[in-house]
C-alpha cells in the first residue's frame, strides 16, 4: 500500500506562487507515475500535471507555461510549483500515483491541500 500527503496550500493573491509538495510512503516501489489533480467546488477533478519515474511531464493546457511539477525519486517527493496564480486555480489539490500493476490509473490519493487565489 502506498501513501500520500500533500502539504503547502494556502491563500494567495492573485499573481503570486505556491508550492505543493507531495510525500509517498510506505511500498512506493509499486508507484511510476505521480499527478495532480485538483477539484473546485461544482466542478469535475481535472489532471494538471503528471510526471513518471523517467522525469517525463505533462501538464494540462490551463497551467502549462505557469506550473512546474517535479519530483525525487531517492526522496519519493513531487513538488507542484504554481507561478502566476489565477482566481480559476482555486480548488483542492490532490497528489495521486499511479501503479503499473493495476489496470487503473492513479491507485493511490492523498487527503488534499487547499489552494485558494484572491482576486
Amino acid at each position: 500500500q502506498v501513501q500520500l500527503v500533500e502539504s503547502g496550500g494556502g491563500l494567495v493573491q492573485a499573481g503570486g506562487s505556491l508550492r505543493l509538495s507531495c510525500a509517498a510512503s510506505g511500498s512506493t516501489s509499486l508507484i511510476n507515475v505521480i499527478g495532480w489533480y485538483r477539484q473546485a467546488p461544482g466542478k469535475q477533478r481535472e489532471l494538471v500535471a503528471s510526471i513518471n519515474r523517467g522525469y517525463s511531464t505533462k501538464y494540462a493546457d490551463s497551467v502549462k507555461g505557469r506550473f512546474t511539477i517535479s519530483r525525487d525519486n531517492t526522496k519519493n517527493t513531487v513538488d507542484l510549483q504554481m507561478n502566476s496564480l489565477k482566481p480559476e486555480d482555486t480548488a483542492v489539490y490532490y497528489c495521486a500515483a499511479d501503479s503499473p500493476y493495476t489496470s487503473i490509473q492513479y491507485d493511490y490519493w492523498g487527503q488534499g491541500t487547499q489552494v485558494t487565489v484572491a482576486s
